[in-house]
């Protein structure tokens, strides 16, 4: 089989490294297809996004980059967008005018009427917004995270869903929930459901064993397993922020998918079609 990767963080948004440095870290690791995909909720931003003045400058930059080694490595350009309701969405049309060669679905906020919470906060932060916006009870808070997912997949139009349960980034510091409670396994089911109708590929993202945040990836294996018996496509993301971890937690990432059943990969080629290859 052949390494591809498509959740990769440029200079752009908050990773290290320019769409140059990312992709000579790839090819030095042997990757055949990438694809950079930096932070975005166009036309918006915080500080972690592309600004909108710099749309330009990124494609223009990834487009360049991909010329320059196109006899080395394929590079696609894309982008991890935001999902928020009635403020942006990851949807082709949305960012038609940035003809972007695929995108990245994923959902990082979460907002009430006192204010907004990232799931991805500090465990310490995470745990006092859930404080303040729910009362304490982040049973409520999960529900609503997941309950985002399914609109965003009904409402959007996109490649590949992200990290579909990040909110297990901080469970082992704060212990948020029991993955085998009833109530968290039925909404990651009608999640699978949810993915499988939509017809978008799940990444199995490697990100938080690169950041040291979780020892596993997302998904989670029963989360795999339920996409595996809808026949949802998969691929492997590192979600890398800097050039040294383009490929962490890869085998791992292998592993999980071999575990849950699956025996091929898919990815998008250079002619931004989908296609599969066996790894067993």
């Amino acid at each position: 089989m052949f390494k591809t990767n498509y959740h990769i963080h440029t200079e752009f948004c908050d990773g290290k490294g320019s769409p140059e440095d990312l992709i000579k870290a790839a090819i030095s690791r042997d990757f055949k297809i990438i694809g950079l995909s930096s932070h975005s909720m166009y036309p918006f931003a915080s500080t972690w996004h592309i600004a909108p003045r710099d749309f330009s400058d990124y494609v223009t930059a990834v487009r360049n980059a991909a010329e320059k080694f196109n006899d080395k490595i394929t590079v696609l350009c894309g982008f991890e967008a935001d999902y928020i309701p009635f403020v942006t969405k990851p949807d082709f049309e949305t960012y038609k005018s940035k003809s972007p060669d695929y995108l990245i679905g994923s959902v990082h906020y979460i907002f009430t009427e006192n204010g907004r919470l990232a799931v991805d906060y500090s465990a310490d932060k995470l745990k006092e917004r859930i404080e303040q916006l729910f009362n304490g009870n982040s049973k409520k808070m999960i529900q609503e995270y997941f309950q985002l997912e399914r609109k965003m997949l009904k409402e959007a139009n996109f490649n590949i869903i992200g990290h579909p349960d990040l909110v297990r980034k901080n469970n082992e510091k704060l212990c948020m929930f029991n993955e085998n409670d009833s109530w968290y396994r039925e909404e990651i089911k009608i999640t699978a459901d949810g993915i499988k109708k939509a017809g978008v590929i799940a990444e199995i993202n490697t990100g938080a064993i690169a950041r040291g945040t979780m020892d596993d990836v997302y998904p989670s294996a029963e989360f795999l397993s339920l996409l595996r018996e809808r026949n949802v496509p998969v691929t492997i993301n590192t979600d890398c922020h800097s050039p040294e971890k383009i490929d962490c937690g890869y085998e791992r990432a292998l592993q999980a998918a071999l575990k849950a059943g699956y025996s091929e990969l898919a990815y998008i080629d250079r002619n931004n079609k989908i296609a599969f290859q066996k790894i067993c």
